[in-house]
């Protein structure tokens, strides 16, 4: 069994503008987050990504090079520009985008065994880079597990039927799959949310989860189709940038930490897990996700900021 963690997608530059006029820059991207997200928790990582030499990549070079646990495979930072995405917030903090993006994944990937893969967002379904990490992902789920996020993007994807069917390609290959509700009510044309949990686990999908904003977690079972319902931390939300990322990387740093990722073995045991055992994860995830509302951007917390009885 292979331990290494890979993370591979986007990396770009958000640029936000909040809603009294205020205009930052954060590096960013949904999988570059999740990234960060897990080595802060203290996992070392490999970030499959593309950027460039120019200001905006060295913006995403420095966040980067802060993270000790985290590192770029050989050809990620080689690309001719770096990717953009506009942020503006609403003035509930909610973020809508525009973005500025190319992405050709092939040459950030390697050859060398992964124990555990996560994709997601825009690197899952945008051509040429899509078909890559399409194959990465079924290459992972022969020696490993794989986790997916699709994070849909609308002004990007196009066509939801056709990103459906690209989204649905990769669940048949994933063992964890989490989104939001706003990505089903995308991707499905309004279907309810738990219809939409049932397809994905018939598909393959060993845990299934769909996060609400402020409302409840639903968590679905794909061995026994078991349910429940997980409530949201209390937080004083200064934005939403990065929650769902900050999300993922908790529910996966809690899934690596018991032994239910990582390995075929661990898939097995993932699979025959209950909804009891898998609850210190979802835990670690709401408590990622309170502490990222809580402050400005896309900034995941350290595995040493979570508090005591949320997200340990």
């Amino acid at each position: 069994m292979s331990e290494r963690i890979l993370v591979v997608g986007e990396a770009l530059v958000d640029i936000v503008h909040r809603s009294n006029g205020q205009i930052e820059t954060h590096p960013g991207g949904s999988p570059l987050n999740v990234a960060v997200g897990l080595a802060r928790l203290g996992h070392p990582v490999h970030y499959a990504t593309r950027f460039g030499h120019d200001p905006h990549g060295e913006i995403i070079r420095e966040h980067l090079a802060r993270e000790g646990n985290l590192r770029l495979t050989p050809g990620s930072d080689t690309a001719s520009a770096t990717s953009t995405a506009v942020a503006t917030l609403d003035e509930n903090g909610a973020a809508s985008y525009d973005f500025d993006i190319t992405w050709d994944i092939a040459d950030a990937l390697d050859s060398q065994p992964v124990g555990h893969l996560h994709v997601g967002s825009i690197g899952a379904t945008l051509a040429p880079g899509a078909q890559a990490v399409l194959a990465a992902a079924r290459a992972a789920h022969a020696s490993g597990t794989v986790s997916y996020d699709p994070n849909a993007r609308p002004s990007l994807m196009g066509d939801p039927v056709t990103t459906r069917a690209q989204v649905e390609e990769l669940i048949a290959v994933c063992d964890v799959v989490k989104a939001s509700d706003e990505d089903i009510a995308w991707l499905y044309d309004g279907q309810d949310i738990e219809p939409v949990m049932s397809r994905w686990a018939d598909l393959g999908a060993a845990l299934v989860v769909i996060t609400r904003g402020k409302d409840d977690t639903h968590v679905l079972l794909g061995s026994d189709r078991s349910r429940e319902s997980v409530p949201s931390a209390p937080a004083n939300v200064i934005d939403t940038v990065g929650a769902g990322d900050s999300f993922m990387a908790g529910l996966l740093s809690g899934l690596l930490d018991l032994g239910f990722l990582g390995g075929p073995a661990q898939r097995q045991s993932l699979r025959t897990a209950t909804l009891a055992q898998l609850q210190p994860a979802l835990q670690r995830a709401v408590g990622c996700a309170a502490i990222t509302v809580a402050r400005a951007g896309a900034n995941p917390p350290h595995r040493k900021e979570l508090v005591e009885g949320i997200g340990r």
